[in-house]
């Protein structure tokens, strides 16, 4: 499920700059937010990569990008949410995966550290 949104999220990102340039953000007039979506091209299949690899640098990775996404969608759409509340419905499914990466990061840190600290196991020789 991570590694399906981290793809889903740079084939977004990548699709807008094909689609606008560098300036595919500039509905959102804070340039912080346009740079971070940028870098979200980046930062998405670098997470993906380090969740794949199951390295607990990726668990914690993904749970501060989703955060930060989840974050920078409702603060740059606050306007046109209060405009039209219709607009809520498009944030919700970003929203629902960025705390189910947040929920599940301790867990999983957990249970990669666990699998990490017990010695390896052999496979009996034929």
């Amino acid at each position: 499920m991570y590694l399906i949104g981290f793809a889903e999220g740079t084939g977004s990102h990548l699709a807008d700059l094909v689609r606008g340039g560098i300036h595919a953000y500039a509905s959102f007039p804070q340039l912080f937010l346009q740079g971070f979506f940028v870098s979200l091209v980046i930062l998405d299949p670098l997470t993906a990569v380090l969740v794949g690899l199951v390295r607990r640098e990726g668990i914690w990775l993904a749970s501060a990008v989703m955060a930060l996404d989840v974050s920078a969608n409702w603060w740059g759409n606050r306007h046109w949410l209060r405009d039209d509340p219709a607009q809520l419905l498009g944030l919700l499914p970003i929203t629902a995966f960025g705390l189910f990466v947040v929920a599940l990061a301790f867990p999983l840190n957990r249970a990669v550290a666990g699998a990490a600290s017990r010695p390896p196991t052999t496979l009996p020789s034929s």
